[in-house]
């Protein structure tokens, strides 16, 4: 599932006219963006409002804006690990500066001959738990050797904001996971490009009271 920052509180009104100073069109550049990392849940009837034509997003641009200037950081749907997740459907840098200079820019339409075609299928992506996970709850202590392959946070506080670390048996902290205003509506399992080796005696720190985590093993 594609984790969008895009899920705000309020709509701004487009404005009269535009003063164009950006060769950045929603058809030709915006759009793909929307394909590639938000159409699952921003499409019409999806989990939240549609992005997908330039009546849909160009109301949304300003607020969109100011919330990438606000957190400046990586997926959206305000989720930020340590390191790199080869699951990870977040914007990248570049992909979030267009946007913003877009919006600076005037948020010019561009051609409709410029518009990608939409997305194949428009289902968020779903997963499954497996065989061989251990839920973490509080400060969780591994009795024997793991071979860690990602985290699916299943109960977190609402919009909650914490980090997740190993403390190996040598005193070591292995950064794992920080989720920043989490939305547990986007949750889905996070996936760590390399599985990270956790000998027996880790503890995994930094769970908040009444959420569960699950350590989901190398398969």
């Amino acid at each position: 599932m594609t984790r969008c920052l895009l899920l705000l509180t309020a709509c701004f009104a487009a404005q009269a006219h535009d003063i164009i100073t950006t060769s950045i069109t929603f058809s030709r550049d915006i759009a793909r963006i929307v394909n590639n990392h938000c159409a699952s849940c921003h499409h019409p009837g999806g989990m939240a409002f549609s992005l997908m034509t330039y009546a849909d997003a160009r109301p949304w641009a300003v607020a969109i804006k100011e919330e990438i200037l606000r957190r400046r950081m990586p997926p959206w749907g305000a989720i930020k690990g340590f390191g790199e997740f080869r699951n990870d459907q977040a914007l990248t840098p570049e992909e979030m500066e267009r946007i913003v200079s877009w919006t600076d820019g005037g948020v010019p339409e561009g051609e409709p001959k410029d518009m990608p075609e939409p997305p194949k299928s428009l289902e968020p992506e779903t997963f499954r738990h497996g065989k061989g996970e251990l839920s973490a709850t509080g400060e969780f202590a591994l009795t024997r050797a793991f071979v860690l392959d990602g985290l699916w946070p299943e109960k977190v506080p609402e919009k909650g904001s914490f980090q997740i670390t190993a403390q190996l048996p040598d005193g070591t902290i292995q950064p794992l996971l920080w989720l920043q205003d989490y939305k547990a509506q986007f949750g889905h399992p996070f996936l760590f490009q390399t599985p990270v080796n956790l000998p027996a005696r880790t503890v995994i720190r930094g769970i908040p009271p009444g959420a569960k985590i699950a350590l989901l093993p190398k398969k």
